[in-house]
């Protein structure tokens, strides 16, 4: 047996291949546990460190850019993470020092040893119920974060526009789910600070919520997004070519059509007819109209070019199933080269 080491920051005791991650909550485990059983297959184990104390390890993988510390052995890098938020993963001086980096990001291609590939998922559907079915005329489904400096190409701050639209303007119309809406949304500067005060203020002295659409964390997205005409998917930042993420997989897997705002080239892998594309309007308030205006047929439409892309070839170049070969064949490949046994 071959062992090898997979480094990612908060990991040990192989938390990343549990069937639930202990680390981040929620967070769904299908692609390592994938990137572990082919590895497997290979005769290669890989394990988080801690579990490979005293063995021979022939390589190391690190998931995400991270402090790197000397080693005489191999090391590959998948880079998935949203350089706005890795920084590291933006680098080439960075990704050079990696036999092999396997990234999105297209101002990595013209590198030596870089191997592109997509952000994996799952791909699992089935029968999706029909606009009768769908009692939620509108979701978003994000964690409450923020990002600590203004980035032109923020997005978290459109989330916030939407979702503070709807409770004015449409509330019966629209539902908020998922970790950490029950607080005030993280500040980093003095004006926003005072607004998280404020807005503490009001709950404890009147009982209001920070946020009035939040129905709570929702453990399984799927239950939401089955029973949801539309649902808002805005990546992180807007404007990354080929950071196209769960967001919107989430919801096409499900029947649902997503409000996509996010990748600059999206067009180039789905195409138009299987969701809303938020470039294309104003605001939130054009957008809501605009699906007001959709009708039941128009709506099965959709689902009908939904189905068609999922099955198509595409759609398979995101599946962690296609991701993860591409890493196992290139890393074994690499391997085998440095004589690797």
């Amino acid at each position: 047996m071959i062992y090898a080491s997979i480094h990612a920051d908060g990991h040990s005791n192989n938390s990343m291949f549990a069937t639930e991650d202990s680390v981040h909550r929620h967070n769904p485990t299908f692609t390592p546990r994938l990137l572990r059983q082919k590895f497997l297959e290979r005769g290669i184990e890989i394990n988080t460190p801690d579990l490979n104390t005293g063995k021979d390890v022939a390589f190391d993988i690190h998931l995400e850019g991270r402090p790197l510390s000397a080693t005489t052995r191999p090391r590959y890098l998948i880079a998935l993470e949203n350089p706005n938020i890795n920084q590291l993963n933006a680098s080439a001086e960075y990704c050079r020092q990696f036999e092999l980096a396997f990234a999105w990001d297209v101002r990595l291609f013209q590198l030596p040893n870089l191997v592109p590939i997509l952000i994996p998922y799952p791909m699992i559907w089935d029968d999706f119920p029909g606009p009768e079915q769908r009692t939620i005329f509108s979701c978003l489904i994000n964690a409450n974060k923020a990002f600590k400096e203004l980035l032109p190409s923020d997005l978290y701050l459109e989330r916030l526009k939407t979702i503070r639209w709807y409770e004015r303007h449409a509330p019966d119309r629209f539902e908020l789910y998922g970790l950490g809406w029950d607080k005030s949304t993280p500040a980093f500067t003095l004006a926003g600070r005072l607004a998280r005060s404020v807005s503490r203020l009001k709950t404890r002295l009147f009982g209001i919520p920070p946020f009035p659409s939040y129905r709570g964390e929702v453990r399984d997205k799927a239950a939401v997004l089955r029973r949801a005409r539309f649902s808002y998917c805005y990546e992180n930042s807007r404007d990354l070519s080929n950071y196209i993420t769960e967001k919107i997989f989430d919801s096409l897997v499900q029947g649902c059509v997503p409000v996509y705002w996010g990748a600059d080239n999206v067009l180039d892998y789905i195409p138009a007819g299987c969701f809303v594309d938020r470039r294309n309007f104003r605001n939130t308030a054009e957008v809501h109209q605009h699906l007001l205006a959709i009708s039941d047929a128009d709506f099965v439409g959709y689902q009908r070019n939904i189905r068609d892309f999922l099955a198509s070839e595409t759609a398979r170049r995101f599946s962690s199933e296609r991701v993860v070969q591409t890493i196992v064949e290139r890393i074994g490949k690499d391997l085998q080269a440095r004589q690797v046994k």
